[in-house]
This record gives C-alpha cells, structure tokens and sequence, in this order.
C-alpha cells in the first residue's frame, strides 16, 4: 500500500517523485562529514545550502555509524542534535528527520520538532518501539547485520535479498502491533550495514522487490565504502559514483536518496524521472 504523501508532523512528505534527503552529521568522526558542522550556525548554514538545493528532508545525526563507530551516551546525543533541530525547526521550512535508535532522542526530537523517525536499528532498542509510537511520527526502518562495531567484520548471508526483506517484514509488524500506522513507515536494505559489496550490489539490483513490499524505500549509499571498492576512489572522490547509484535507485523506484550532495543529487534525479514519465 505505498503512500503518495506520509504526514511528518506539521509538514508534508510528497512522494510523487524521489525525494532527497540532505545528510547533516552533527559529529566529529562520521566517515565522510565528521567534524564539520560542530556547532549550531554551521548546521544551519550547510541546511539552508541543502534546503536551497532542493531537499525536502534534513537528516540530523548526532552518534556515527560508520563501520568501527564508538557508541555515544544518551546525554551528548541529545546535547548535539536537539539545539539543532529546534533551530532548524525555527528557521527553515524542511521536514527534519533525526538519525537514531535511544528512546529518549527520539522523544525530545519530536518534542524539538523532528518530523521523521530515522533508526539504522529498525526500533529495536530500548523502549524505541515504544517512544516512536508514541511520537506519532512516521519512522524508516532499517536492515543492518550486527551494530557498528562489528558490522563489517564478517558479514555472511544465504540469500541476502530474501534474508533483508524477511527482516524488515518482521519489524513492519513490530510497528504495526504497536499501533504504529501502516501509512507511516518507510523501508531502507541497509546499503553498507552489515554487507560486503556483491551483497550490495544484490539488494541494488532487487530494489523493485523491496518496493513491492508496499512501503516507500530509501536508499542511502551516498560516498559508501561500496563505490570505493568499485572505482577505487576515496571518500571525496566519490560523487560520480553516489549519482550513478542515486540515479539506479530514482529508476527502479526509491521514495527517497539519503545524499552528502544535494544539489547535484537532485538534478540526477531530475533527469531519471523526467526519462521515466
């Protein structure tokens, strides 16, 4: 039952075509951005870039989950994302999604005025289920083998399609059991969770099959470690490859392009659609 438009908050997400979602990592050692948008007028520089640009959705990220990540306590978490939320909140008309799975972000987020649930861990911790609910915010759920410590270490699958789409299923009726609306919940295969590059690479090719589970899917693959193996290049050579993806994804049905580079990504998308109509 793919939606058109899913409520977030006070503002709308239309779906009649790809959506773009602008990264902002309030940390300092996320894989490609760490350390850049530190304090609270660099975050809404770099959102008023991104919204200019042509992103509909702002994704505020306050612990890393790049393979190796530390965890970060409850409390910097929310030290770091909640001025910023409510800035962005303020001062931008954007829907503001906030990256993370602890209970208590997810509430004081909502509170701040997030819009978009967005947790690498599908609502699986501790009362994540629970504050999601009852937010009543639309959330993403995400495939990830393992957590981020570890999550590359060895990743191994029978069938890494069927094994994604099996588990995803299973948290949809999570969410579903727990009163969360069918209307608002968003898929995302998990591109670099848990998964080498012929494993990424499947779950790109059957993106259709994940959309025909009935919910929006996101893909976020932007600068991944997936298009270095491929091109051989490092993190900030990595646009070409993030638009060829981008553009696959827009193709074969995405609702939304987790993106570094907006602008750029926006106008791949442009052209995918504008060929697909």
């Amino acid at each position: 039952m793919t939606t058109n438009a899913i409520h977030c908050a006070d503002r709308e997400l239309k779906l009649d075509s790809p959506a773009v979602m602008g990264i902002l990592n309030i940390t300092p050692d996320s894989f490609s951005d760490g350390g850049l948008y530190h304090n609270l007028e660099l975050a809404l520089r770099q959102s008023e870039r991104m919204v200019a640009a042509g992103a509909t959705i702002i994704d505020v990220g306050g612990e890393s989950t790049r393979p190796g990540a530390q965890p970060v306590s409850e409390a910097q978490e929310l030290e770091r994302v909640i001025p910023v939320i409510e800035k962005l909140h303020q001062e931008l008309d954007v829907i503001i999604s906030v990256d993370t799975s602890k209970a208590q972000v997810i509430s004081e987020a909502a509170k701040a005025g997030a819009g978009l649930i967005n947790d690498v861990m599908a609502l699986r911790g501790a009362g994540a289920l629970e504050a999601a609910q009852k937010s009543a915010l639309p959330v993403c759920l995400m495939h990830m083998q393992g957590e981020p410590r570890s999550m590359q270490s060895n990743p191994h699958y029978q069938d890494v399609v069927s094994e994604v789409k099996d588990f995803l299923q299973q948290q949809v009726q999570r969410c579903l059991a727990q009163g969360i609306n069918q209307d608002q919940i968003i898929l995302d295969p998990g591109f670099g969770f848990g998964k080498t590059l012929a494993h990424n690479i499947a779950l790109f090719k059957h993106i259709g099959e994940l959309k025909n589970l009935g919910y929006p899917v996101l893909v976020g693959a932007s600068r991944k470690t997936m298009i270095g193996q491929i091109t051989g290049k490092p993190v900030e050579q990595r646009l070409a490859g993030s638009l060829a993806l981008a553009t696959i994804a827009a193709i074969n049905g995405a609702a939304i392009i987790r993106a570094h580079d907006v602008a750029e990504t926006v106008d791949a998308i442009k052209v995918a659609t504008s060929l697909m109509s």
